[in-house]
């Protein structure tokens, strides 16, 4: 080879891996590719064969070598050995008055004076999990769905408030619960070095961006923060969360030094108004504060309600408001056959997040608020919940038409059907309408459910307009396609390949995410659970479920999740589907750990008033133990519980020999 062919065949080499880097900057870090993957993969080609065909002439900052030792492909799944749990959301006094009334009813307590709340600032961040063994930090994972997290063990390791190791007095094994934040001017430094179009929108966006970064050196670079507010798994027993927090300080994991111990809602509301009011002032934006019960034995007593701790709440800080115009008024079907009016809006940035649509929640709504297309609105955004119209601004006298609720539904053109105790209006073609079939698809994939990564709307709507997906099914055939995928806009072999993966391993699911996945109406995250604990496999599932007198007797499901339950197992082509993602996925039997006891695979009915605990309580507390409550005394009871002022239900017990057992006994063999 000539010496001019040879300074050519370098000067290529390095311009490919200075071309190739950048658009791995822009796809991996920032999010933002540039060019499309098959451009992307023909880069890749060009530098692989020069590479091949002149293996003396690598560059040292070949590509390959620059991929493989930095940025890594994808983040590992991390599982916690606690669930990490999400808070309810209150917005005023009276929420958080409800918050103590139910906590004290739970508890079978006179009033609020047994136990303290400690409270503290909601720092707006992103939820982290360490793991520290005989002192060692050994992992850190995100939350996740709040049982897998993504490992950034490695991402975080230059956070000089996260130790590597424990000083003194430290458990064998400890999981510490935090926020990674970014300090507002730091945020700003940060949006300052990056273009229009790539800056954050908030400090949050700006953390969870510079934590998860496939390239570890940009984590390191930015500047990232930890506050510790939570405990999982321990091995040492602590009584209270400040006990825990004198800890924290001693290891120098530092918890937030603006808390205080309130003893009323009184207290509480009034260090809320002092944190509202001074907020502005902090280093870090907070977007409410934490109120939870001190005492770590109650918050067990107390548990929790499908996600969220009974024991804990988020007193939100009052939602942020703009004024803007509606553009135009759109209906949108949802995968419920929900018809819902939705304000395309003139964008307005309401607390760093541009709101183009917001909710308009049914036609009666728009009635009493008298809005229509052209009209000055105010829009309300509070933290995660969607924007919604609040109220008329200006009223813009020039529109004369009325917005009417339609007859049939906008999509399929079907009747439409209004329930007796609803507002909102449905969609009749449950099965055959364009919007419910991709709104199931939708769901299906989304990350409370399969969480299939690179799969969202845009793919799963492309998919189903060419007929690659017509059910859920179909997603685990779609390579089938991939000659005709490829030849789509934006679509490459990396992207391809990064999707056939994700939906491969998205093949191992949990009992009660998989029912969550059907999308059955009245089913959410928390029925989800109670039928998964229920039944504890999918077999079992599809045997019981068609049995109303089977559903009758869960504890915890209403009549409307019944009804919807049955209805969806009735129809044929549900239960082929089903059938078909038996073959398809690895559905895990629902083996939760539970407490072994004198109870454990009994049935129990409760009646009349109990004494020293709750129902509630006393119920949680039975299914903890291993045990199933029915709702009525029938042959399949084991135990009935005797309360004050029991009704008939003991009579039914003794004509069916069912074992009749007082209150205190209840407690003596639950603890045995």
């Amino acid at each position: 080879m000539s010496q001019k062919n040879e300074k050519l065949i370098i000067k290529r080499l390095k311009e490919l891996s200075e071309i190739i880097e950048k658009h791995n900057y822009l796809y991996h870090t920032l999010d933002k590719p540039k060019i499309s993957d098959k451009d992307y993969d023909l880069l890749i080609k060009e530098n692989n064969d020069l590479e091949t065909k002149y293996p003396n002439l690598i560059y040292k900052k070949s590509p390959n070598k620059f991929v493989g030792s930095i940025i890594k492909e994808k983040f590992n799944k991390i599982k916690h050995e606690s669930q990490m749990y999400s808070l309810s959301n209150a917005f005023d006094k009276n929420d958080i008055e409800e918050f103590i009334k139910r906590t004290i009813k739970f508890l079978n307590y006179s009033d609020e004076k047994n136990f303290e709340f400690l409270c503290e600032p909601k720092i707006d961040g992103l939820s982290l999990n360490l793991v520290y063994k005989k002192g060692k930090l050994v992992s850190a994972g995100t939350r996740g769905d709040g049982l897998i997290g993504e490992d950034v063990t490695k991402n975080i390791s230059n956070i000089k408030q996260i130790p590597k190791n424990l000083q003194n007095n430290y458990p064998e094994f400890i999981e510490i619960r935090g926020e990674v934040f970014i300090y507002k001017n730091d945020f700003k430094k940060i949006n300052s070095l990056l273009d229009n179009k790539d800056k954050f929108a908030n400090p949050r966006n700006a953390a969870a961006g510079s934590l998860r970064q496939l390239d570890i050196k940009i984590s390191h670079s930015r500047p990232l923060n930890f506050i510790a507010h939570g405990l999982g798994n321990c091995s040492k027993n602590y009584e209270t969360i400040e006990e825990f927090y004198e800890d924290l300080f001693v290891w120098n994991i530092k918890p937030n030094k603006i808390s205080k111990i309130c003893k009323s809602s009184d207290e509480i509301m009034q260090f809320y108004n002092i944190l509202d009011s001074d907020r502005n002032k902090l280093k870090y934006d907070i977007d409410g504060v934490v109120i939870k019960i001190n005492n770590l034995n109650l918050q067990t007593r107390l548990g929790y309600v499908g996600k969220n701790p009974r024991w804990a709440t988020a007193l939100k800080f009052s939602s942020e408001k703009a004024n803007t115009v509606i553009e135009a008024i759109d209906l949108q079907v949802g995968r419920t056959g929900a018809i819902t009016p939705v304000a395309r809006l003139t964008p307005i940035n309401i607390g760093g997040v541009l709101v183009s649509n917001a909710s308009l929640h049914n036609f009666d709504e728009i009635q009493k608020k008298n809005i229509n297309v052209l009209d000055i609105v105010e829009i309300e955004r509070a933290g995660d919940v969607i924007p919604y119209v609040t109220k008329l601004i200006k009223k813009n006298l020039k529109i004369k038409t009325q917005i009417i609720p339609p007859k049939n539904c906008p999509i399929c053109n079907s009747d439409v059907i209004k329930e007796m105790d609803e507002a909102i209006l449905r969609c009749s073609n449950k099965y055959g309408c364009y919007s419910q079939r991709l709104g199931q698809i939708i769901h299906f994939i989304s990350k409370k459910s399969l969480n299939i990564d690179g799969f969202g709307e845009k793919q799963a709507k492309q998919f189903f307009d060419l007929k690659y997906i017509k059910n859920i099914n179909d997603i685990f055939y779609i390579e089938k396609y991939k000659k005709q995928i490829l030849q789509l806009e934006g679509w490459g072999e990396l992207s391809y390949n990064n999707l056939i993966n994700s939906i491969n391993q998205s093949k191992e699911i949990s009992l009660e995410k998989f029912i969550y996945s059907l999308g059955i109406r009245f089913i959410g995250e928390v029925n989800s659970e109670i039928l998964a604990n229920e039944f504890k496999n999918i077999k079992t599932l599809i045997k019981k479920i068609n049995g109303i007198d089977n559903l009758n007797n869960v504890d915890g499901l209403g009549p409307k999740a019944i009804s919807s339950i049955v209805d969806f197992f009735s129809n044929k082509n549900n239960l082929k589907i089903i059938k078909n993602l038996q073959e398809i996925l690895l559905i895990k039997n629902n083996n939760k750990k539970i407490e072994s006891s004198y109870f454990s695979n009994k049935h129990l009915v409760f009646t009349g008033t109990l004494v020293s605990l709750s129902r509630e309580e006393a119920k949680y507390l039975a299914k903890k133990k291993g045990a199933k409550i029915l709702s009525s005394v029938s042959k399949k009871t084991d135990y009935l519980i005797l309360g004050k002022k029991s009704g008939s239900k003991e009579q039914k017990a003794k004509l069916l020999g069912v074992k009749v057992i007082s209150e205190n006994d209840f407690l003596k063999k639950i603890n045995q």
